[in-house]
């Protein structure tokens, strides 16, 4: 049987690997990965948010922390007008929840700009909508949603069931998607209903929403999928093994080239769009 580490659920023993004191380190032994985005900063890199803090992953297979603070991003998300602006949400080190913080430099200095609806929240899964970057959605006691780039939150709608992953579609500020154990789901009212997107009962651990309108999901047992734009599904790779894929990002000036993250924490990388895969920084 498949295990998953659902949010507020540790179904899964997780290895951790603390970079205290670290200058450098390799991507191997960064850990408990919760989100991974494409460095604007650095050509060929990837920020890997973690546990500990925020990681930049190179292409030589080096990775080093971006900034001193070493909170636990459980939610992060790269604003997709705008590489250096990335928003997280989680625990500082000594406990409690961060809120919804900012970043205007690529991760190196922070700022606390909202608490979010009965906060500071924790923020599990968060998404920013690419047809309207002033959009952003997060899990916490629900569906929240803000429309002024995070300043203010309201609650838009609740959890459809235990979800794994939130993605804002580029068609619609409106139009979410939540990859859970029951299944991929769709909302077009900013969460307030919800239908099926794909195969009902089978988990969808990942979901990415992508600037042309389509879709990466990745099924339990099934592997990775395509949904275009024009609503067509398309099998990409299920040489997964046992692992499933929990994060996936796609390159802004290159959308075959594609960077994910799976349960046991390891970078991956495509540069086929999903039919194949290798690890990053090898």
């Amino acid at each position: 049987m498949t295990k998953f580490i659902l949010r507020g659920m540790a179904i899964a023993a997780v290895a951790l690997a603390s970079p205290t004191g670290a200058v450098e380190l390799r991507i191997s032994d960064v850990s408990h990965i919760h989100g991974v985005g494409f460095d604007g900063s650095v050509a060929g890199a990837v920020l890997l948010a973690t546990h500990y803090g925020l990681y930049r992953a190179l292409p030589d297979g080096a990775a080093m922390a971006v900034s001193t603070d070493t909170s636990d991003y459980m939610g992060f998300s790269p604003d997709p007008s705008d590489s250096s602006r990335l928003l997280a949400s989680g625990h500082p080190g000594q406990g409690g929840n961060i809120g919804v913080i900012l970043s205007t430099d690529g991760g190196v200095n922070w700022t606390r700009i909202a608490d979010g609806v009965n906060g500071p929240v924790d923020f599990h899964a968060m998404t920013i909508s690419r047809a309207d970057p002033k959009v952003i959605y997060g899990l916490y006691d629900g569906i929240q949603v803000s429309r002024d780039g995070g300043v203010s939150w309201t609650l838009a709608g609740p959890v459809p069931g235990q979800v794994i992953d939130l993605a804002a579609s580029a068609s619609s500020p409106d139009r979410l998607y939540a990859g859970t154990v029951d299944g991929l789901l769709e909302s077009k009212d900013a969460s307030a209903s919800w239908a099926p997107a794909g195969p009902a009962g089978v988990p969808a651990t990942m979901v990415e929403a992508t600037d042309d309108g389509s879709l990466y999901a990745f099924f339990a047992g099934a592997g990775l999928f395509h949904l275009s734009p024009n609503g067509k599904w398309e099998a990409l790779a299920s040489g997964f093994g046992e692992r499933y894929l929990l994060h996936l990002s796609a390159d802004p000036s290159d959308t075959s080239h594609l960077v994910a993250v799976n349960d046991q924490s390891a970078v991956l990388e495509s540069h086929d769009g999903g039919e194949t895969w290798a690890e990053f920084g090898k």
